[in-house]
């Protein structure tokens, strides 16, 4: 038995740093199992890292991905035979674009086990930001109106269904037609495009009152409407930048309306807190897709050795994430 995964040796774009490459196992520490990993996803994280512009940096060579969800198929001399075959997620820093991957069991995250692996391989990085986000800002009240760009991600995807578990009412911003129609179909009620009229627009459906909480993620001419849709005191969250253009705040808003621009990252947020508290805090996010009161877009899959294909899809308007899979056409029948 061997190991395989996606590699890059240095930093640079992706089509030129990665490879496919085969792996030795490495041996079980005595506290220690071996994840076989089913599934998992690209997030444009993974691509920072690769790139070398993420705010945190992995050793080189280093193996791609860093969210997966993986089974245990191994434990070492020191570890109960009962967690073989446990679904657990895979540790962010091993690489989650691999066969396989080792774990001290103290560091196990245990994930639902009724529930498909293609949804459990995007159950945490994204929904656990959604979750941050709607509730470390701004206490928000039933009935409160928050905004979100780019709300067809998978980011926003998971804010309109926080959001609504929580009574608020949630305005998501597009920049096609036809992303409008795939989230108005997947559940969300208020999607407009991402032009100028959002801000009289916001102002028309909140009655003049503006919205408490706005999500950036975009950057740019979007990120400056979304200022302008706050309330007095409402609180302005970037927390990415998919166009690369510079957040400009309007100097009226930030002075008259005394509006706050604040920035959110959930790597510091995690180094932040005890094991403890980021047990809790999956609990929160984890509870409602065990009981199939959230769900997540899933685009394709593709095999380790596909990766090229995957990264092309990956690169291409879609609604729902790209994975990797161990099993592509059991996780498409999963989905069924």
């Amino acid at each position: 038995m061997f190991n395989q995964g996606i590699c890059y040796p240095r930093h640079g774009a992706p089509e030129e740093v990665l490879s496919y490459e085969k792996l030795p196992l490495i041996k079980l520490d005595d506290r220690e199992v071996r994840i076989e990993i089913q599934a998992s996803t690209i997030h444009p994280s993974d691509l920072g890292l690769i790139q070398g512009s993420y705010g945190l940096l992995r050793p080189l060579p280093a193996i791609g991905g860093r969210e997966g969800v993986g089974k245990i198929v191994e434990v070492g001399s020191a570890v109960t035979e009962e967690v073989m075959n446990k679904i657990v997620a895979v540790p962010d820093l091993v690489g989650a674009w691999q066969a396989y991957c080792n774990c001290h069991v103290d560091n196990l995250i245990l994930l639902p086990a009724l529930i498909p692996y293609a949804q459990l391989a995007v159950s945490i990085l994204n929904p656990m930001t959604a979750w941050r986000l709607l509730n470390d800002f701004e206490y928000l009240k039933e009935g409160d109106i928050v905004i979100q760009n780019a709300g067809n991600s998978a980011v926003g995807v998971s804010v309109v269904q926080f959001a609504k578990r929580m009574g608020l009412r949630c305005v998501s911003l597009v920049r096609s037609e036809k992303r409008m129609q795939e989230l108005i179909d997947f559940g969300a009620e208020e999607v407009w495009l991402d032009d100028e009229e959002v801000p009289k627009r916001t102002e028309e459906y909140t009655n003049g009152k503006g919205c408490s909480l706005v999500l950036n993620s975009v950057g740019g001419r979007s990120a400056t409407r979304l200022a302008k849709c706050l309330k007095s005191g409402g609180v302005h969250v970037t927390f990415g930048a998919m166009n690369g253009e510079p957040v400009r705040f309007p100097t009226r808003n930030l002075i008259f309306d005394d509006v706050r621009f604040v920035g959110f990252w959930l790597d510091r947020w995690r180094r932040q807190k005890t094991k403890a508290q980021i047990r809790n805090a999956l609990e929160e996010i984890l509870q409602p897709l065990a009981l199939t009161e959230v769900s997540y877009p899933i685009d394709s899959f593709f095999s380790l050795d596909e990766f090229p294909q995957a990264f092309q899809r990956n690169a291409q308007s879609r609604f729902g994430k790209v994975l990797f899979a161990k099993d592509k056409q059991a996780l498409m029948d999963s989905m069924n």
